[in-house]
């Protein structure tokens, strides 16, 4: 019999077949976890740890290296990258200014405070940490990067999630869930711009000459889309948009979103900034037409392709790996993580006139990180900065600072902050992602 190596044909359907268990075992465990007041995000990140060799990877004759072969990895991981860029548009797309009408002072307090006391921490943290994790792959990465990767690493705020928690909690229309929301926007913005200046570092290597011309592409390219890519893409919508999306409009949004991918790659920052930047410059007008023919297709592209990401992720964390020590610093990162958001969201909230319950629920919300804290650790694990161990102990900390929100909010305030229809600026529920 031929192995997949040597048959082509074999392994592409074993690839297909793996789609299909990372699809059945993500819809059971999410719906599993739905039932504890969990996004569905949080069953498909046990599932694919479960799937890799923290569980299933355990058992005699090592399933996991049978069901997700190392031939079919990389096919795993290129469909995974399709899922991503999608996702990564559609939360440029949907990042609303408005969000922050008549809040901006209050948003920018919970933000900076937020992101300031987490990043600190995280570098204070990576102090400690860096000379058991300076080793990647036989090769020494810098303490600066490791260190500005961790401060990132603990600020993040999942907008996603974070949307669909106040969706379900009937949070949306108060004081501070649309607080919450205009935060985490510019909570993560903020968090992306940081993540960009590291790619750019670590590509750079150290050479500053290399660096300059990073930041002289990244300006041109920021440049480009702004001035050239958004007046071109708002007229071809309002010449082909009317009561429908035509199916080259759709055509040239996923072409326009690659090329826009390739090019951040070619500049030497990851592909997700071009495909989030491509998505910033998207026009949001006509909203319920564009919705419809854009964004319920693509939120269906990531639905099903996203999973692959959870699957991927998953076969590089190996809980058994942690030993005494690995628990202690695993103990440190989650409390960390969890005193740099609720900390420094619920401190500006209270400053800015909330009661301290409202702060406190502020700060919980602050804190959740879903699939974006994923998106950020296999952005590390792909530039060097990440071991295998320290990336298992932040896969398991985004897990437990995402699943703190369903069991810390039962009694959070509902009552409406403002009148019907300025509850939300989406048009539809939010992907629980």
């Amino acid at each position: 019999m031929k192995s997949l190596a040597q048959d082509s044909d074999l392994l592409v359907a074993t690839v297909m077949a793996d789609i299909a268990v990372v699809l059945v075992a993500g819809a059971v465990l999410g719906r599993l976890v739905r039932r504890f007041r969990q996004p569905a995000v949080i069953g498909e990140i046990i599932a694919g740890i479960a799937l890799g060799p923290s569980l299933l990877g355990r058992l005699p004759g090592d399933p996991t290296a049978h069901i997700f072969p190392a031939e079919a990895r990389p096919y795993l991981l290129a469909i995974a990258q399709v899922g991503l860029l999608v996702f990564m548009f559609g939360v440029g797309w949907e990042f609303d200014g408005r969000l922050l009408d008549g809040r901006r002072r209050a948003a920018g307090a919970v933000s900076v405070g937020s992101i300031a006391l987490a990043f600190g921490l995280g570098v204070a943290l990576a102090a400690l940490l860096y000379p058991d994790h300076r080793t990647v792959a036989g090769r020494d990465t810098s303490f600066t990067a490791f260190a500005l990767f961790m401060g990132v690493a603990m600020s993040i705020t999942a907008f996603p999630v974070l949307a669909r928690i106040l969706t379900e909690h009937r949070m949306m229309g108060t004081r501070v869930g649309a607080l919450a929301l205009a935060g985490a926007a510019v909570d993560d913005v903020l968090a992306w711009c940081l993540l960009a200046l590291i790619a750019a570092l670590v590509t750079a290597d150290g050479a500053s000459g290399q660096l300059v011309q990073i930041g002289i592409l990244a300006a041109v390219y920021v440049g480009i889309m702004a001035l050239l890519v958004r007046p071109v893409l708002a007229y071809v919508t309002r010449r082909w948009v009317t009561d429908r999306v035509p199916p080259m409009y759709v055509l040239m949004l996923v072409a326009g979103l690659f090329l826009s991918s390739y090019a951040t790659t070619w500049i030497g920052v990851h592909a997700i900034f071009g495909a989030f930047a491509f998505g910033v410059v998207m026009p949001r007008a006509p909203l319920d037409v564009l919705a419809e023919g854009v964004r319920r297709p693509f939120d269906g592209i990531s639905t099903v392709l996203l999973p692959v990401l959870f699957i991927v992720t998953g076969l590089n964390v190996d809980i058994g790996s942690l030993s005494g020590r690995g628990l202690i610093e695993l103990a440190a990162i989650i409390l960390v993580a969890c005193a740099g958001k609720m900390v420094g969201a619920t401190v500006p909230g209270r400053l800015t006139g909330m009661s301290w319950r409202e702060a406190g629920t502020l700060g919980v919300l602050m804190n959740t990180r879903g699939l974006t804290e994923l998106i950020i650790l296999n952005v590390g694990v792909n530039l060097g900065v990440l071991d295998g161990r320290m990336f298992t102990m932040m896969v398991l900390m985004a897990l437990v600072t995402t699943a703190l929100a369903g069991p810390l909010l039962p009694n959070a305030p509902v009552a409406p902050d403002e009148p019907a229809g300025r509850r939300s600026a989406r048009s539809s529920e939010p992907q629980a992602v």
